[in-house]
This record gives structure tokens, sequence and C-alpha cells, in this order.
């Protein structure tokens, strides 16, 4: 079995890893020649992803990265892991998707599977990906074969892994669910069909609409008991207790990752199409994409309870990555906080021993920065500290010891003390 893997990123590599502890040989294209040289070289860009494996798969060949498109005809199996953005308007934007077919179809040949992972609305596959394959002339569900597959990766979580994480498959057609469930056989432990593409294109939507529903419940609690004077996080540890019927979400500085702040509007843009509202979901966005501006305007606060304002202050932000421990920092509430900080004129930089450069993002337009050693000079030198991202890598404890102040997002300073006025949660 060759299997062709397209996108090596976040989704795409640590499949790539799946693939050849199970016996495949793997082909990994991506349009980035830095990431196929880094790892023609061995070098494993994920930090969270173990390497061992990357060594001895590029050494036997039975991992070839590379940006050559024209190989596609070789895999047996491609899998589509690329990324799914939200336009300017907060639509989706297919063009990844599309181009990614396009390159497929100008190779497609008989007897080859197809099975996009990347996150997307119900009938992507059918009436996006589909039209561009047949192209080629060729019959689905009897030439060649398509179905969808969601990703569920949860970088840094060290409870699962690829293989462990059930596996949702369906197919287009018949034929198509079965060779899909026989590929991911070779590799999951468990495997779970479903009716139709559309059905597992839905499922992923609606976890992850869940959990962004969820946490804009927490988050506009916060803002109540804050007023109240109940600490949300307390009321949330005494909560879970129950062993039934409760599910603990936290509270943040906002919503991060590729996944959650993206799919419930792929779920709204599909309900206008078909004119049927989803006030529900649509609210929680608002809730969830209001949070940066809270954590803000408490910053704001906090400086000025000593007399300064924002403007021309030093503001620290700890932790780019969008959530701990990981170096992963798509759609991280950070970079909007970033871009808030400066437009009231805020002096910035950053500590985030994951991330030593400030990558460049597509959503937001913050400052070429560098991380900052979390050093008694480097917080000495702020007027406020803001802890977004709760890495085990911080010491919470020096960091409200040297600091000014703290705006805290995560709880990370929970238990510490400190003189009355230096910690401030939002």
């Amino acid at each position: 079995m060759r299997v062709g893997i397209i996108g090596l990123g976040y989704v795409g590599l640590p499949l790539v890893r799946a693939f050849i502890q199970s016996g495949a040989s793997v082909i990994g294209f991506d349009v980035d020649q830095r990431k196929v040289d880094s790892l023609n070289r061995g070098e494993c860009y994920i930090r969270h992803l173990e390497s061992s494996w990357l060594n001895p798969a590029i050494a036997s060949r039975s991992f070839q990265p590379t940006c050559a498109m024209e190989r596609l005809d070789e895999p047996d199996a491609i899998v589509i892991c690329v990324p799914t953005p939200l336009n300017m308007s907060r639509d989706p934007d297919m063009t990844y998707i599309e181009n990614t077919s396009k390159a497929i179809e100008q190779k497609l040949r008989p007897g080859q599977l197809v099975v996009l992972e990347s996150t997307t609305y119900p009938g992507t596959t059918r009436d996006v990906v589909k039209p561009i394959l047949d192209r080629a002339g060729l019959t689905c569900g009897s030439d060649y074969f398509l179905a969808f597959s969601p990703e569920r990766e949860d970088p840094g979580n060290t409870s699962f892994s690829t293989q462990t994480i059930p596996k949702v498959v369906g197919g287009i057609d018949p034929s198509s669910q079965k060779r899909a469930v026989e590929l991911y056989s070779l590799v999951m432990k468990h495997v779970v069909p479903v009716g139709s593409c559309e059905v597992a294109e839905a499922s992923k939507i609606l976890e992850n609409t869940y959990r962004s529903v969820n946490i804009a419940m927490v988050n506009e609690l916060k803002l109540l008991f804050m007023k109240l004077g109940i600490d949300i996080w307390e009321v949330i540890e005494a909560a879970k207790t129950k062993p039934f019927g409760f599910q603990a979400f936290y509270p943040g500085p906002g919503l991060g990752g590729h996944c959650i702040p993206i799919d419930p509007f792929y779920l709204t843009w599909l309900a206008r199409c078909h004119e049927m509202p989803t006030r529900f979901i649509e609210l929680a966005g608002e809730i969830n994409m209001s949070m940066p501006k809270f954590v803000v305007d408490r910053v704001a606060e906090a400086l000025n309870s000593i007399g300064k304002p924002v403007k021309g202050s030093n503001v620290g932000i700890l932790g780019v990555a969008y959530k701990k421990n990981i170096d992963d920092p798509r759609e991280s509430p950070s970079f909007k906080l970033m871009e808030l900080l400066c437009e009231r004129g805020a002096v910035l930089s950053y500590s985030d021993p994951h991330v030593p450069i400030l990558p460049k993002m597509r959503s937001f337009d913050v400052p070429a920065l560098s991380s900052q050693e979390i050093s008694a000079g480097y917080l000495e030198s702020l007027d406020c500290a803001v802890i977004a991202t709760d890495h085990s890598a911080f010491d919470f404890e020096v960091i409200v010891a040297g600091s000014k102040l703290v705006v805290d997002t995560r709880n990370a300073t929970n238990g510490i003390d400190a003189p009355e006025g230096r910690i401030w949660k939002a």
C-alpha cells in the first residue's frame, strides 16, 4: 500500500507517521519547500510530535516528502489535509481544497481512493471535490473512489494518538466507503463507518460547535460572576464534582486552534444558504470573539489602577500558542490581544518557550517579535504581564513575584499569594 498525504502540517504529519508505523509507504506532498527540505533532513518542525521515526523512514524511503504534485498518480490512496480558513467576511474559503482537487484531477488514475480530511461544511466532498475529480473522465464508485474522514488531532494530548482516536469514515457511495474503511483499518484501532460523507462532515462540525457553544456559556458566566464577586473557576471545580450530567468547560481569552474558532461559522454559512437561522450558534461565536476585547479592557483597568495609560505601557504577552505545552499558534487569541493592544499604543513583547519567533498569520497583523526569556529583568521591564497561555514551563510564582501587574486569563495564578491589586483575573 502506498499512501499520498497532501498537507504536512499538524494533521498530515501525524497521519504520515501512523501509516508508516502500520507498514505502508507514504509520499508526503506540500507546497512549502521549507517543510519538505526540513523533513528530508530528518528534522521535524512540529515540536510535540516525537521524531524518532523520521530519520529511519527517510533513509528507507518509506516516507518521501515532496513538492512534486505530478507524482499524485503514484499513491493507491490520497488523503487531503489542507487548511480550510474563513475569508474576510467569515465565509468558507475553499481555495485550498479546490486547488488540491484540481491537482489530483490532473493525475487521477483508475483504482485510486481519495479521502478529504480537512474540516468543512456538509456537502463539500460531494458538491466541491467530486465535480472537479470527475473532470478526469473517470466514474466515481467504479473507476475511482471518494470519501470523507474528519481529522481529530488534539496536539499535545498525551492520552490519545492518531491511531487510538476513533476514526469516522463516510463514503460517497458503498464502494468508496468499503475502500476507505479498509484504508483506515490498517492504521486505526477503531473505525466508525457512517452512512454518507455528509454525515461524517456534519459529525466534525457538531463536535466543534458543541465545544464553541459551551465555552461561550462559561465565558459569559465569567463576566456575570465577576460582577457578582464570584470566582468562575471555583464554581466550575465545584460543579464538576457531580459524576453525571455535567462536563467542565473553561473560560479564556478567546478561542484558538484551527477548528473551534472556524467550524461553527461553516455551519452558520450553510444555514444562510438554506435560509435557515442559527441564532444560538452565531451568538456563541459573538461571545467568544468578544473575549480578547474584554481582556484588553481589563489590562487598561489594571494599568489605570497604578496611574498608567495603555499607550506607551510595556505589555508582555505570556504564551502565544493557542493552548498549553504546544507550539501551534493557529488562530490563537494572543494575536488578537496583540492587535488590540497595538491599536491602543502599547509597547508589546512576548514570551513563549514553544514559539521562539512570532509567525506571520493570515488573519492577524502583528509586529515581528522574538520570544523573551522570563527573567527578573524582563518582568521588571513590563508594566503589565498578560498570561494568555498557561504553559507548564512558566513559573507563575516567579512571574507574580517579579511583575508590577499580572492579568491572568487562565487561572494560572490560583493560590499564589501577592500584594493586593497585583493580580487581575480576566
